[in-house]
């Protein structure tokens, strides 16, 4: 690992690590700030995927969103399964927007401007978590190995195929009978 990526890690997860034990400990109070994101994610949620349990309560949602937060703030921080753990960031990371940072819905200006620096940090955390998720740390990514073995095996048969077909000629041509 370079010394950016064992430094930058634990950079971008800090923020997500303490703020997930400030929602998990204030829960009843971000609830109230989510209710209205929930009522519109939770309906569509059930439709998508009727066999998940997907709790009601937002109390519920926000302390698993908390718990998902630091456990996936954690992992990046650490190193392990980074690609994974920035992807649940990244995930958590949408609704918490919407439901923390609505300057749109502000009238007093000085609140407007702070609730959207808020919003844009989280855009921008956003872009952070999005380059990690698919940093493979020079190392070919799953889908270009997978391409690359494919490859390798019709190149592989395409020579067995030759092979095959200049013995047989081979073959032929020392039978007595041809």
């Amino acid at each position: 690992m370079t010394l950016v990526r064992l430094l930058a890690r634990p950079m971008l997860a800090s923020m997500f690590v303490v703020g997930g034990y400030h929602a998990y400990k204030n829960a009843d109070t971000m609830a109230k700030k989510a209710q209205p994101v929930a009522d519109k994610i939770v309906p569509v949620a059930h439709k998508i995927a009727p066999q998940v349990p997907i709790p009601d309560d937002t109390v519920t949602l926000v302390k698993l969103n908390a718990i998902a937060q630091i456990g996936a703030g954690a992992l990046l921080a650490t190193g392990k399964f980074p690609r994974l753990a920035a992807d649940v960031l990244a995930a958590t990371l949408v609704p918490s927007t919407a439901a923390g940072h609505r300057f749109w819905e502000e009238d007093d200006p000085a609140v407007r401007a702070n609730q959207r620096v808020h919003f844009l940090k989280n855009v921008s955390m956003m872009g952070g978590l999005l380059l990690a998720s698919v940093d493979t740390e020079g190392r070919p990514g799953l889908l270009w190995r997978a391409r690359n073995t494919a490859h390798a095996a019709r190149r592989e048969a395409r020579h067995v195929r030759r092979a095959a077909k200049r013995e047989a000629k081979l073959a032929r041509a020392e039978l007595p009978f041809s």
